[in-house]
């Protein structure tokens, strides 16, 4: 990390960890990183609206996880920056050594 972070930058991180932390928006990572999709297929994929989609996509985009692309008259959605998933990664293993600490103290 930055060791001098002005508040603008520090509220610009909160930002981006805050759109990490809904599960919905985990999800539409996880399923474009397989290749990039539009509104009606990733609602198809994940079982949810178009509109829930958007405001989701919307969201991810400005924080710069995604980028979008026009096609004819289809926007399409791909990973801006295929670094979040090392972050998400670290999260998980974290979360799986805390996980096997606790499993082992109950036994």
């Amino acid at each position: 990390m930055v060791k001098q972070m002005t508040p603008q930058s520090i509220e610009l991180v909160a930002e981006c960890f805050r759109a990490l932390g809904e599960p919905m928006r985990l999800r539409i990572l996880v399923a474009l990183r397989e290749g990039e999709h539009n509104v009606t297929s990733l609602a198809d994929m994940l079982a949810t609206s178009q509109a829930n989609i958007s405001k989701h996509l919307q969201i991810l985009t400005s924080c710069g996880f995604l980028r979008r692309r026009k096609d004819g008259l289809n926007v399409l959605y791909s990973i801006a920056d295929p670094g979040i998933f090392t972050l998400c990664e670290t999260v998980c293993s974290n979360i799986g050594k805390k996980l096997g600490s606790q499993e082992r103290l109950m036994s």
